[in-house]
């Protein structure tokens, strides 16, 4: 490269911006990290009131930009992603750093340039998860389905291949480094996902009332949340959110479970607060709300697999469990409501995981795999 030293050019590479959600605070923070970076992503649909997690940046986008839909179904364009994705011209950059959950990771960088990956997942739906994507999606058998599949093979290809560009990866979870592990045959370094834990204050007085909320969708099981309250009617359940399967959880409701829906920041965090119990049944990558849930002092009770199972301390920040059932839920209500937890120890707990961790954490990724270009990265 014929930079000087002073004047390192950066780039980060987001897959895309349809909203402010997880994968986009991790890109925030790590613009508070390096703020002199560029932005690439394969679209950016960001209104302009609220770029400011992007330090109102000018992003560069791919041409998949300008099809048909893309900005709201910039999924169902999987199959030309790995085309986009290259077509961006990072030549003139010194440092590459992707935040990647899908094709961020597959640009093209040269031997003089270093690319770092912050990897949420290898791309789900391609990987493990593919056979549950597909009948979620109605996929599952015909002629649409086996073109899809082979689809996936050659993305399956692709991702392989494209991991051997990385010079180093860091991964949202140890989980998520054993997927990575798996996948591309490459070690990661854990860094967790930055939680906005000053958002939350702790309580100590915790009411009679279990809580969870997510969006209501398959793999977040809310349906069974429902059904192992509804078995115990002494116990009364609150669950926050909305989603396709609404109706599921509904119809497994029975009076001591009560359904708010959606319902804003404030009022979520008011009963994270207040709960006796955060109960949480999926398997997640991280999984944010459970440390925001100890953010506020109080204990979680989640199945045991996934990213919570390195959040939540079994017996001290609360309860985990290892079958995806109302029994098993159940059971891990009961043994909850024989022990005792301390707020504060919860509290503790949660502030591992917060924004200015994540920041020095990545940071000190970002120091040990540019040595030499400390100084020249504001490092």
């Amino acid at each position: 490269m014929t930079h000087s030293p002073s004047v390192r050019k950066i780039a980060i590479v987001h897959d895309w911006l349809p909203l402010y959600g997880g994968a986009e605070r991790v890109l925030e923070q790590i613009l508070l990290v390096l703020p002199q970076a560029d932005i690439f992503s394969m679209i950016d649909a960001i209104p302009p009131g609220q770029r400011g997690f992007l330090q109102n940046k000018p992003v560069t986008t791919s041409f998949v930009q300008r099809l048909p839909g893309a900005k709201t179904r910039y999924r169902s364009y999987f199959p030309i992603m790995p085309l986009a994705v290259e077509q961006f011209d990072l030549s003139p950059y010194d440092l590459v750093i992707s935040s990647s959950y899908s094709f961020a990771k597959g640009v093209l960088t040269g031997p003089d340039q270093r690319h770092l990956c912050y990897c949420h997942s290898p791309i789900r739906y391609a990987w493990d998860m593919q056979h549950q994507y597909l009948e979620q999606s109605g996929l599952s058998k015909g002629l649409k389905s086996f073109i899809v599949r082979f689809l996936l093979h050659y993305v399956r290809l692709w991702d392989y291949r494209t991991a051997a560009g990385v010079d180093a990866f860091a991964a949202n979870s140890a989980y998520i480094a054993r997927r990575i592990m798996k996948v591309y045959r490459r070690e990661a370094e854990v860094i967790y996902p930055p939680v906005a834990i000053d958002n939350f204050q702790i309580e100590e007085r915790k009411e009679d009332f279990y809580l969870t909320a997510s969006r209501m969708v398959p793999y977040k099981k809310m349906d069974l949340i429902a059904e192992a309250f509804s078995r115990m009617p002494e116990k009364k359940l609150i669950i926050i959110g909305d989603g396709p399967e609404m109706d599921k959880v509904r119809a497994k409701s029975g009076s001591n479970v009560e359904l708010l829906g959606y319902r804003d920041n404030a009022t979520l965090r008011s009963h994270l607060q207040r709960a006796k119990a955060f109960v949480f049944v999926a398997e997640e990558d991280f999984g944010i709300v459970p440390v925001e849930a100890q953010a506020c002092g109080t204990p979680v009770i989640a199945f045991g697999r996934g990213g919570v199972a390195e959040t939540v301390i079994p017996g001290k920040t609360g309860i985990l469990f290892y079958e995806q059932s109302a029994e098993s839920l159940a059971g891990a209500v009961r043994l909850f409501e024989t022990g005792t937890f301390s707020p504060a120890e919860i509290r503790q707990q949660a502030e591992k995981f917060s924004a200015e961790v994540f920041r020095r954490r990545f940071s000190d990724f970002v120091r040990r795999n540019c040595q030499g270009w400390e100084a020249s990265l504001g490092l």
